[in-house]
This record gives structure tokens, sequence and C-alpha cells, in this order.
């Protein structure tokens, strides 16, 4: 069985002339799919029964469902466990700013890439996430919430630029205007730093805001943080985003988590300063989350404030990120860590 949401609206026309059928009906069935958002073929009140029925025989509409939900009491960032056809899970998060409604998106079931202070990837990598699956997160907590998605972020479980065709494909979908219809300028992709897709992503002609995990100025020290960073060197990475700035017109974000006598001095802030200076750049600063286990700890506040004073006044715009969810499991990871944990006592009994 073919799962219909996976195609394009392009795809959707070539399968619909397939089955003998007029080419127009694929506008109605993307919009009845992407934008109405529903579950059974017999919904869409426009297609005749018998193209409603070729449907059915060989294809059928994917359905993400919800497995659990975390709701802060300090701010309503509302945390998603979410169940795909494979019983494997993942994490979505809904956030309420006063621009409006944004979303945290995962791009994989776990992650390859080993961030030191990331919960995403201490159970491991089992796959990659279709296209569809990636829009499937958005669908599901729009119908949830009964709200609007205004802006999608990349920065769940996962790495995106390594699951590159499926990401670029679900940004599309996103973005299309039968469908979800969310600009693309409205959507952001966070990347540790895979060099050769940052490359790619620049000539894709998506207007998409990048955003870049750096979380040092030193080579020594980012590989100890992250583990890509043997594989690309902190100026392979700048050389990439230089392309991408001047291909796409676009600013990148630059994400530096602030972590507790790692990188959190203002002679750290002053390199970073060095490093940026001369590029259309933000930098977000980011008091990483503490995580069971992990080996870093929440920069002071007096050092945050220091960290971005010192960018500012150097002509480097900087903001730090507001922190969402606190009272819920709000790393990235941590809900589907516990789901996992708790699936393995489950069995032991």
């Amino acid at each position: 069985m073919i799962n219909i949401n996976e195609y394009t609206l392009e795809e959707l026309e070539e399968y619909i002339e397939m089955l003998g059928e007029k080419k127009f009906h694929a506008k109605q069935i993307f919009k009845w799919l992407h934008k109405e958002k529903v579950e059974t073929f017999d919904e869409m009140t426009d297609i005749s029964k018998s193209l409603r029925d070729k449907l059915k025989e060989q294809t059928y509409i994917l359905k993400l469902s919800i497995i659990s939900v975390q709701k802060s009491k300090k701010d309503g960032t509302v945390k998603f466990l979410i169940k795909l056809e494979d019983d494997t899970a993942i994490e979505s998060v809904f956030m309420k700013y006063n621009y409006g409604n944004s979303m945290c998106v995962s791009s994989q079931v776990g992650c390859k890439m080993g961030c030191k202070f990331c919960a995403s990837t201490k159970e491991g990598y089992e796959r990659n996430l279709l296209a569809s699956e990636i829009e499937g997160q958005v669908i599901a907590v729009e119908k949830y919430t009964g709200e609007r998605i205004s802006n999608v972020v990349y920065m769940g479980i996962g790495e995106p630029l390594d699951n590159y065709d499926n990401v670029v494909k679900s940004i599309r979908l996103i973005n299309y205007p039968l469908g979800l219809n969310i600009g693309a300028r409205h959507i952001s992709l966070s990347t540790c730093g895979i060099v050769p897709n940052i490359y790619k992503l620049a000539d894709e002609n998506i207007q998409s805001t990048l955003s870049i995990s750096l979380h040092s100025t030193k080579d020594s020290e980012r590989k100890k943080i992250m583990p890509i960073a043997t594989k690309y060197s902190i100026n392979e990475l700048l050389e990439a985003c230089r392309y991408y700035i001047k291909t796409t017109g676009r600013r990148i974000s630059f994400e530096y988590a602030l972590i507790n006598g790692v990188n959190d001095t203002k002679e750290d802030a002053l390199d970073l300063v060095k490093l940026l200076r001369g590029m259309i750049a933000h930098v977000n600063l980011i008091p990483v989350n503490t995580i069971t286990n992990a080996l870093y700890t929440k920069s002071k506040e007096k050092n945050i404030e220091i960290f971005m004073n010192t960018l500012n006044s150097s002509g480097i715009v900087a903001t730090v990120r507001r922190e969402l969810g606190s009272d819920i499991d709000a790393a990235c990871g941590q809900l589907r860590q516990k789901h996992l944990e708790e699936n393995k006592e489950e069995d032991l009994i």
C-alpha cells in the first residue's frame, strides 16, 4: 500500500493520471490531505466514489498517534510523544509566542551525532523519518490543539541534514500553498554542521532560515562537545556558511549552548566575535539543559549576561533563547528516553 501523504503535488498528479483519471483531481486530493487533514477518503466529498475506491485499494492516509502529552504550567508549552506506524516514538513541541504558534519537529528516530549535552542521542539512532512523517507531526498537533501553526523549527530529535532528501521534501510539503501553507521564511532548520549538505541546501532555493549549532570557537573543545567536529573543522563549517549567505542572501543563526566552565567566559565571547565578524549573523545563546547523567551544566546567570553583552557591544546581535517548558521534560529527547526506559522495564516484568 502506498502512503499517499508522501507524494508532492507533482508526484500525485502523475499517480492520478496513471490511474486513468484527470490530472486536476490531484489538487483536490492534495488539499484534502494536507490542508483539511482528513483521515479517510470518504471525507473527500468532491471526489467521485470510483476514484475514492481506487485510492482505497492502492493507498492509505498516514495518521500519527499521540502517545502522551506534557503541558507546562508556567508558559503553556506542550510536549508530545508521537507514535509512528512501526511503533517507534518521536517528540514534537508546541510553543506559544506573541507572534504566533511555533512547533519544533523531529527529523529522525534517535540521532547518530552524539552531542554530549543532548538527550536525543542517548538511546541511539533507529531510522530516518519520511517527509510525510515530519509534516505529519504538524498535522497531528494542529488537530489536537485546534490551533494553526505559523512557524516550524527543525530542532527536535535527529540531525536534519543527515536526513537531507526527506527533510527538504518535507519543507516543500509544509510550505505548499494548497497544504499547510507555512511560509519558507517561517521555517527554520538547525544542523550540527554537516558541511557538504549546507552547500546543497544553499542551492535548493528554499528561503528558510538556517541555524548552525556552533557551541565553541575552538576545534579542540568543539570535538569534545560535538563528535561531528572531528570530521569538519570550524573553518570548513564557516566557509560553508559564507557560501550559504552569499547564495541565499539569508542571515544565519548561530546557536551557542552556554556550558558552565566550558565555553562561557568573556574570552570565549570575544573569540566568537572574531570568528563571526563580517557575516550576516545572529547568535542565539542557549543556557544548556541539565539532563540525566550529562557531563555539562547550565552557565551562571551572570556569565550568560556578560557573554551576551560582550557580543552585542561588539556588533554581533545576540539574544538568550527564552526557556520554555522548564517544568516538563524540556530537553530534546528526554520524553522519548523516559518512554523507552518504561517499555524496557515492562518487558522485564
